[in-house]
């Protein structure tokens, strides 16, 4: 009997998808409150920030021996350097800076096949603050409080790309005053600090704007996703691999006609994408993957199943309001929710997710654009101004360890 309501229901959502690309053209809607006015913040004349200058060993050099690190998602932490050296708010005065930022590029260890290897990052961000810290007087003045560090890997600052071992390792150390800029977010985590800034991966941007389409092309999918559904090699049977959201969808929509899912990555994805009125984001524990940001770049409403994550730019992205939230648990209904979703939210949601600040607030172009990711990143730390006068340090006190954590990480680099 269900079939044939999937039959019927195909029927109908794809009148209604034709219907919906038909009327949205050119529509877009203002971000209003409190959302929309942090979303277009302008952080120049609100924070000075001093940027460390380092051996090159840390940052450039690294990049020169790998360039490939230019083109994965965690290349944030290269490109928010780049946008810093030539940023309004930088200063060349310490003595005036609200924030001190230190360049280090601790994805750039790279495997054959592309891969960040982070098992070498503690070491080598343990050096960079012994060295900031014995050159400069301003780390020891807060043990790092008014310090901010890009960490954009897997579990951020914990270090590992597993999560069992990362819990296990925590947040290095010498960083537990600082202000961390990462792509992992999920609440009452150890590897996701308070106070952190949730960013979004790293997408070329300029190949997804070599993609885009008419605006008015209908959007004739009504679901759609392509990508791994299990982790064939570490997790066979789904149930770690994007916490089992991936392998439910498959095993319960692979054969029904709503859902364009497939691992093939064919050479229309970008397009296909925007042609989808839903795109899947089975995200299991962090938001950074691509397809979050493809998935509002191309104004396609994200749905996101991930309990107890936090999106990149919380405080200004309205997420609810674009997006569809599924719990893990009730992705076997993904079909039943999605289709009772009334036309009018669905428009509203196309509305927003049209309006050009929602889509630079998930990129980071070359040269930067007002209201991009860089300027959202600055924003965050804008708004944690003034530091309050607890974190200055009264002289000789210590707070952090510096012999905490595991002996390999105190080896070194």
């Amino acid at each position: 009997m269900r079939s044939w309501s999937w039959v019927f229901a195909f029927a109908l959502v794809h009148a209604f998808a034709w219907s919906l690309g038909a009327e949205q053209r050119p529509h877009t809607e203002r971000i209003s409150g409190s959302a929309g006015d942090v979303l277009e913040d302008n952080p120049v004349g609100r924070l000075k920030v001093y940027v460390y200058e380092l051996p090159s060993k840390y940052n450039k050099k690294l990049l020169q021996k790998d360039a490939r690190c230019l083109n994965h998602m965690f290349a944030a932490e290269i490109f928010m350097h780049r946008f810093l050296l030539s940023s309004a708010v930088r200063t060349p005065n310490p003595e005036e800076a609200d924030w001190f930022y230190t360049p280090i590029y601790t994805t750039c260890d790279l495997t054959p096949t592309g891969l960040p290897l982070p098992f070498k990052s503690p070491r080598m961000m343990r050096s960079a603050i012994q060295l900031i810290s014995s050159n400069w007087p301003y780390w020891n003045r807060t043990e790092g409080a008014d310090h901010f560090f890009v960490v954009p890997h897997d579990f951020g600052a914990c270090f590992h790309y597993q999560e069992e071992k990362a819990i296990e390792r925590g947040i290095l150390s010498l960083l537990r005053r600082a202000t961390l800029v990462q792509t992992f977010g999920q609440r009452n985590h150890v590897c996701l600090k308070e106070g952190s800034i949730t960013i979004p991966p790293y997408a070329p941007p300029q190949k997804m704007q070599a993609h885009l389409i008419p605006q008015d092309t209908p959007r004739s999918i009504f679901v759609y996703f392509r990508g791994l559904f299990y982790d064939v090699n570490n997790d066979p049977e789904g149930g770690y691999y994007a916490r089992g959201a991936r392998a439910a969808v498959w095993e319960n929509f692979k054969d029904n006609p709503l859902f364009d899912i497939s691992t093939d990555h064919p050479t229309t994805y970008y397009e296909d994408m925007q042609r989808a009125v839903f795109c899947l984001c089975p995200l299991g524990w962090a938001p950074w993957s691509p397809r979050l940001v493809e998935a509002v770049v191309f104004g396609c409403i994200p749905v996101i199943i991930a309990d107890d994550i936090v999106l990149p730019f919380a405080d200004a992205i309205p997420w609810e309001e674009i997006g569809v939230y599924v719990a893990e648990e009730d992705v076997p209904n993904l079909d039943t929710i999605l289709t009772s979703i009334s036309p009018d939210v669905i428009l509203r949601k196309q509305r927003l997710l049209a309006n050009p600040s929602m889509k630079r607030a998930m990129l980071f172009p070359q040269p930067a654009q007002s209201g991009d990711a860089f300027h959202q990143i600055l924003n965050g730390l804008a708004r944690k101004l003034p530091h309050h006068r607890s974190v200055y340090l009264k002289p000789g006190e210590k707070v952090l360890n510096w012999t905490a954590g595991p002996v390999g990480d105190l080896k070194p680099w």
